[in-house]
């Protein structure tokens, strides 16, 4: 049997580790807002569906330790998720810059650069105009 508060604070542990507030993770799973609302509170227990939803999604949740509290979260092999944002950040900025020299190099009046803009997970964005 699910201990719905203790489901619940794995649910938090969850959110808190991709940085994503409950309509975030809500609409990444793909589940109505409202019943990541309800689960929290303890007022509904977790359909079959939602913890496949949420393993399915997070690769390094583990099954066993979403519904019992057993096993490791994340999983070993999981790489963490801010560090892995600024690799592929970093990786992104270096190839659009290759692009924007080779770009220059063929007429450098065509090619300013107007603005940067980048987008987080959670749906919010920061955009630097040049």
């Amino acid at each position: 049997m699910i201990n719905n508060s203790e489901f619940a604070a794995r649910l938090t542990t969850i959110m808190n580790y991709y940085q994503l507030s409950a309509s975030a993770f809500a609409d990444k799973i793909q589940v109505p807002r409202s019943s990541i609302s309800h689960l929290l509170s303890g007022r509904n227990k977790p359909s079959l569906d939602f913890v496949l939803k949420v393993v399915k999604e997070f690769e390094d949740v583990e099954l066993y330790w979403l519904l019992n509290g057993k096993g490791a979260f994340p999983t070993a092999s999981s790489p963490t998720p801010v560090k892995d944002s600024i690799q592929t950040a970093a990786a992104d900025i270096e190839t659009q810059s290759e692009i924007i020299e080779n770009n220059r190099t063929a007429d450098p009046s065509k090619n300013k650069l107007e603005k940067i803009v980048f987008f987080y997970t959670d749906g919010t964005f920061k955009e630097y105009i040049a």
